[in-house]
């Protein structure tokens, strides 16, 4: 188990429903994949994540996830990730599972 944090602390993450307008593989990535996701009034922001192991681009556009998006950004392979997608992964790294509303929600929703 992790260490515990303050209800403040918790309370600083922006968790948001985002729609993947886009999503693509990055080119010499063993695991990376590219989304562009829209977050409504926040705007459109480019996730990488590494989730090319278990999804393909063309089984995630159109659809809403749960992003982290207001971590700092973070530079990977030459590129800037500006949030982070939320997925369950199980300790065997075989099965990892994107958290996602189970209805339709409009992209910027904050979730709590």
């Amino acid at each position: 188990m992790s260490d515990t944090i303050s209800f403040a602390d918790f309370k600083k993450l922006d968790f948001r429903v985002g729609k993947v307008v886009s999503a693509e593989n990055i080119e010499d990535a063993e695991s990376l994949m590219r989304l562009k996701v829209d977050f409504g009034e926040l705007g459109k922001r480019i996730i990488l994540s590494g989730i090319k192991k278990w999804y393909q681009p063309k089984d995630l556009k159109g659809k809403n996830f749960v992003f982290v998006v207001n971590l700092e950004p973070k530079k990977m392979m030459g590129e800037e990730s500006q949030g982070m997608i939320l997925a369950a992964e199980d300790e065997s790294s075989e099965n990892c599972v994107l958290l996602a509303p189970e209805s339709d929600i409009a992209p910027g929703t904050r979730v709590h």
